[in-house]
């Protein structure tokens, strides 16, 4: 009876606990349920964040004075622009191709600024290309710091661009043309007067006279090769000059001279040169039309006959001037082999290293050029010589001035810099 008792006692206290429980879920459940009503307003009743005012007065127009491929975009700022809640910190300039879009954004301009240039380089693979004569649509979006905030614009078009006569982004090429023809007119008037222009002499060409006088007193041939290049390179043509004097002194010394070659229109030039030389000379009887021949138009194969010759006749000079490629080395090697004097000369940079290690005297880059002057002595040669002389010192007493005011008087230093600027 008593454990009945006790049960019946458990039961009552356990369905006791239940009761309870319940009722403080019900009240908890009751009063969150309350709390939420009274915070939660109907949706139409909470004051939205206003858009910006947008950007009026929008205009599009060809950017002038340039080389095409160029719009400008101008506005009136927004009145929000960097004030108040609804503050514009930047616009976005978007673009299309149909006035209903779709629209691309091409520019972002900070706060403060009232228009943007949407322009694009003339290579039509650049990034952001576009086209001359060919209508375009923009609207300019005023940006709040929420990114999903913002005005737009009415859109405004089309408009096209195009390239104008004058560009004034160039007008510091325009200058520096100026200045160099006017400095070449002075030159080449100078040496047709009869004027002796100094030209730095050139350790290569000295030794040429050194290296032809060798070749007689060993009774030993001189080979010329011009190279790789067509007619028209100016490497070649450079190389004819130099050409035209080596022959000379041949045809003087009576020294055997070889000329392989490469292009057929280069061995027909080359002929002719040769020919001159030796009646300038006094001996166009020593003239022979194999002096100058032609072997083949196909590379490696072209190298590997002006190779057999070199082991041959042994040469005692070997002259390598024009334009050469990946076969550089192979003939200067050959001929350090054969023990001949080599002379070399190139614009071609990449080669420069092979023969300046290879051959005893190497004409560096633009010394080819210099060299045809300096031998020709022709007043239109040296007047363009002395030019280009005059212009690299120009150009770096203006870079040594530069750096001085860049690091001494700031605000002179990029004023200065400013002049040399070239825009595109």
């Amino acid at each position: 009876m008593r454990n009945y008792l006790e049960k019946m006692r458990a039961s009552r206290v356990l369905l006791l606990v239940l009761v309870c429980s319940f009722l403080l879920v019900s009240i908890s459940s009751s009063a969150f349920a309350q709390a939420n009503s009274d915070s939660d307003t109907p949706a139409d009743s909470i004051p939205a964040i206003a858009a910006p005012a947008q950007v009026t007065d929008l205009k599009a127009f060809d950017t002038d004075n340039d080389h095409g491929h160029s719009i400008t975009i101008e506005w009136t700022l927004s009145a929000d622009d960097g004030a108040g809640a609804k503050s514009v910190i930047s616009y976005r300039i978007l673009k299309s191709e149909s006035p209903d879009g779709p629209f691309d954004s091409v520019g972002l301009e900070p706060l403060g600024a009232n228009s943007h240039e949407n322009s694009s380089a003339i290579d039509r693979n650049s990034e952001g290309y576009f086209s001359d004569n060919t209508d375009y649509y923009y609207r300019v979006e005023a940006m709040t710091t929420d990114a999903d905030i913002f005005s737009t614009s009415e859109i405004v078009g089309p408009v096209q661009s195009s390239g104008q006569w004058f560009n004034s982004g160039l007008i510091t090429v325009l200058i520096a043309i100026l200045i160099f023809t006017i400095l070449t007119m002075i030159f080449v008037q100078l040496a047709k007067k009869g004027m002796d222009l100094y030209v730095r002499p050139l350790a290569g060409i000295e030794a040429v006279d050194e290296a032809i006088g060798r070749a007689t007193e060993m009774g030993r041939p001189i080979l010329y090769v011009l190279g790789l290049g067509s007619a028209a390179d100016i490497a070649t043509i450079a190389s004819f000059t130099i050409l035209g004097r080596v022959a000379k002194k041949v045809a003087e010394y009576q020294t055997e001279l070889n000329v392989p070659c490469y292009d057929p229109i280069v061995m027909a030039v080359a002929q002719e040169v040769v020919k001159s030389a030796f009646i300038d000379a006094g001996r166009p009887e020593a003239y022979k039309d194999d002096i100058v021949h032609f072997i083949t138009n196909s590379q490696f194969a072209y190298v590997g006959a002006v190779n057999g010759i070199i082991m041959r006749d042994l040469p005692a000079t070997n002259v390598y001037m024009g334009k050469f490629f990946a076969e550089s080395l192979i003939l200067a090697e050959t001929g350090a082999v054969a023990g001949s004097i080599q002379i070399a000369g190139t614009d071609e940079i990449p080669q420069i290293p092979f023969f300046f290690v290879a051959c005893d005297y190497t004409l560096i880059g633009e010394e080819l050029f210099a060299a045809s002057a300096y031998l020709g002595r022709e007043p239109e040669l040296l007047g363009s010589l002395k030019a280009q002389d005059y212009a690299k010192a120009v150009l770096l007493v203006s870079a040594i001035v530069g750096i001085l005011l860049i690091n001494i008087f700031p605000e002179y230093g990029e004023t200065f810099k400013s002049w040399f600027e070239v825009i595109d």
